[in-house]
């Protein structure tokens, strides 16, 4: 079974054409060797970016891709890398605050499904964010299903961990950083959040929200309308709609215009 992504391990495994991709445009962490299952047309860019950097290319049946991905979701390319390294508070604030921006957080609290975290972090990095945190404890890691979930994103984004996630929102804080949380029970609704300076947004995990113990820490807190019958929306439904608000709000377009194509 393939290791995952973060796990302190060496040979962690990504794999989706999107994710190795950026892996190889990123170059933030050594690819060790490259598998594909051809090197027809689709694969040409990822052979050519791996010789290119030197990397070891082996092509493989799909079989053997598919004993490294046992779900098979691997599009016929699986990289072997360096673990994902995670970043520590002052670096996540030290590198907003070189690109002369307020920072733009987002503190995950017990996302436990990848494929969420994974849809979470994407948007993050379209929206700009300057860092994720996840808890240590009662959360998914950085596994090769988030990364490739995340399109090639969590190569392009700082993620921290913390034990403590009050703690961590009292750091902040001390930074002079507005704490907000995402919970369907507040009366105020998101967009009268004020996301034009330092702000830190908090999600919660599926189901339970953001845990009560970790509200009290939060400077503010607002809810995403809901006109229909059900309660609440998808976690990283609801990361898009209130980080692409905050995108509004604070008038930031980074670099080149590029359409959505959705993939």
């Amino acid at each position: 079974m393939a290791r995952p992504v973060g796990s302190g391990e060496p040979g962690d495994i990504i794999f989706g054409l999107h994710a190795v991709r950026e892996a190889l445009r990123a170059k933030t962490r050594p690819l060790i060797r490259l598998v594909v299952v051809q090197q027809d047309r689709q694969f040409a860019e990822l052979v050519g970016l791996a010789r290119s950097a030197g990397i070891p290319v082996h092509v493989e049946p799909r079989s053997a891709l598919d004993r490294l991905v046992p779900d098979g979701r691997h599009q016929g390319a699986v990289g072997l890398v360096a673990a994902k390294a995670y970043t520590d508070q002052a670096d996540i604030l030290d590198h907003a605050r070189q690109r002369g921006e307020p920072p733009f957080l987002v503190v995950l609290d017990g996302i436990e499904d990848p494929h969420n975290l994974g849809a979470i972090l994407r948007t993050a990095e379209g929206a700009g964010v300057h860092g994720v945190f996840l808890p240590e404890r009662r959360s998914v890691g950085l596994t090769g299903t988030v990364a490739k979930v995340s399109a090639g994103a969590l190569e392009h984004l700082r993620v921290g961990r913390s034990g403590n996630v009050s703690q961590l929102l009292e750091a902040l804080k001390a930074e002079g950083v507005w704490v907000y949380a995402l919970d369907p029970r507040a009366s105020k609704p998101y967009t009268d959040l004020d996301f034009r300076g330092s702000v830190a947004l908090v999600l919660g995990g599926e189901g339970k929200g953001v845990r009560p113990g970790v509200l009290e820490h939060c400077d503010d807190r607002a809810a995403i309308p809901m006109r229909g019958r059900v309660a609440s929306l998808n976690v990283s439904a609801a990361a898009a709609i209130v980080l692409y608000e905050a995108v509004r709000q604070r008038g930031a377009r980074r670099g080149s215009s590029k359409g959505s194509s959705g993939a």
